[in-house]
């Protein structure tokens, strides 16, 4: 019996998404008939041989029996019909997403935006163009601005703007709140972090005052206000609640609050201008000593805060108070925390990074970085793919749904790994090597994906704090 195959739309509901192997999903609703063009036997097939071996993999017994263990329903039933009749109706080809969206269908559907940054990872496409940046010392964050501009912040206090197009770099002038400045030099420490509010409005950043905050308006980097009053020591790292309201931690042990209300602050001059605000609440982080990272977890409503001291502290996003604090497996240079969009957190120490679920903040897994003695200097989610920026200059990729780093599909036998090129050092890496007698590479303090997830921006410097250099390079 032949099938009718046409007058079908598309539709997707995100209560009944398959297993995501594939790049683009559509799922195909039929107005007359009885199955899409989409339909054939052999695609059950395809996609069973697919489960069984993703259950394969994660059946394998471990060297080292995990901590914590989570157990997949799926593992252990069959399919159901209405599971079997959706992978049959789902459209799986990129066309037919890219053809229904030109078309302007309000139908939803959705791409697997981690697909082409696996891609291009495990078939070993990625090649790095370094990025020459003259004298300055330590990029320690960095942000993709539009699809040819990268934002960072450097160690002596410089904010720059990097033309991906042009390869032109343009120092964006720091602001200067009214505090005395007699204090001169010792008030600079870098910028530490660089965030953009959800909307692309506004950008984040550390003032020339180290214990301020600056922010800017975008796309045009206009400056809009300095916040101050709030610390008495270094802002580490920053995060947007939303496009009006941003956290800060600061070595001083205090988490701030600030509300940046653009158009309050707005003059109407045609000169750029900017004013300074008050944090609209400034609290003690209890139990904690210098918070070095601070994250919002979307998914629960929460912000979690690293401390030096080797805790990791929850507080309410709503009321902006603290919940709970929780000490950590290690204590020793937790430097970076991510969260996923799901809501596990990522925690980068000197040993491994550390995976802790967001709902009772027990430990999941310890990454093992595979270099002794590394460090974890960034992490950051791309989907269930984590990226881990070492202090060796290599960059490792760990998937979360396999359990396991990522493997490369020119050569089974090993790993996607990312090796970075060695920068700019002084004294340089020969003297270095000579009476130290080590080899330099350089620190990856910070990386970041453009939306395509298919360029990636790396930079750092050198590890020792008595060592002056730098190095950035662009992944494509």
């Amino acid at each position: 019996m032949i099938r009718p195959k046409t007058a079908w739309k598309c539709a997707y509901s995100s209560q009944t998404r398959p297993y995501s192997f594939e790049m683009a999903h559509t799922k195909r609703i039929p107005i007359f008939g009885t199955m899409p063009p989409c339909s054939t036997p052999i695609r059950l097939e395809e996609w069973r041989s697919r489960i069984r071996a993703a259950r394969l993999e994660r059946s394998r017994k471990p060297e080292k029996q995990e901590d914590f263990v989570c157990y997949e329903d799926s593992d252990e039933e069959e399919e159901s019909a209405s599971a079997q009749q959706q992978i049959l109706r789902t459209s799986f080809n990129f066309t037919d997403y890219v053809r229904e969206r030109e078309l302007g269908s309000t139908a939803p559907k959705w791409v697997n935006m981690e697909y082409g940054t696996r891609h291009i990872l495990t078939h070993e496409m990625f090649k790095e163009y370094s990025v020459s940046l003259g004298n300055m010392n330590k990029v320690f964050c960095s942000q993709w601005l539009s699809d040819r501009q990268v934002v960072f912040g450097t160690k002596c206090n410089k904010l720059m703007v990097y033309d991906v197009t042009t390869q032109k770099l343009d120092q964006i002038p720091s602001l200067q709140g009214r505090r005395d400045t007699s204090a001169g030099q010792q008030d600079q420490c870098g910028i530490h972090s660089v965030q953009i509010n959800p909307s692309k409005t506004l950008l984040a950043t550390g003032a020339r005052n180290s214990s301020e905050v600056a922010i800017y308006r975008l796309p045009t980097l206009d400056p809009v206000c300095v916040g101050e009053a709030a610390h008495r020591d270094w802002v580490f790292d920053m995060c947007w609640l939303d496009d009006q309201f941003l956290v800060t931690g600061s070595r001083d042990t205090r988490m701030a609050l600030w509300r940046i209300q653009e158009d309050e602050l707005m003059d109407g001059s045609d000169v750029p201008t900017y004013k300074h605000i008050q944090a609209v609440s400034v609290k003690e982080c209890k139990s904690a000593q210098k918070v070095r990272a601070v994250a919002f977890n979307k998914a629960y409503q929460e912000i979690a805060a690293l401390s030096l001291n080797g805790y990791i502290h929850v507080w309410d996003a709503e009321t902006f108070k603290q919940k709970l604090s929780r000490k950590l497996p290690s204590c020793q240079e937790n430097v970076c925390l991510a969260v996923q969009d799901e809501g596990v957190y990522a925690i980068g120490c000197r040993s491994y990074t550390l995976l802790l679920d967001a709902r009772t903040l027990q430990a999941i897994k310890k990454i093992s970085p595979r270099y002794s003695g590394c460090g974890i200097r960034s992490a950051s989610f791309q989907g269930n793919l984590l990226t881990i920026g070492t202090g060796v200059g290599i960059l490792l990729f760990y998937d979360l749904r396999a359990g396991k780093y990522l493997d490369s599909s020119i050569n089974s036998s090993r790993t996607v790994v990312l090796k970075a090129s060695r920068g700019w050092v002084f004294p340089d890496e020969d003297y270095i090597e000579g009476f130290q007698h080590i080899k330099y590479t350089p620190a990856i303090y910070t990386h970041c994906y453009d939306t395509s997830g298919t360029r990636l921006f790396t930079a750092g410097g050198p590890l020792p704090a008595n060592l002056y250099g730098n190095y950035a390079g662009l992944w494509q």
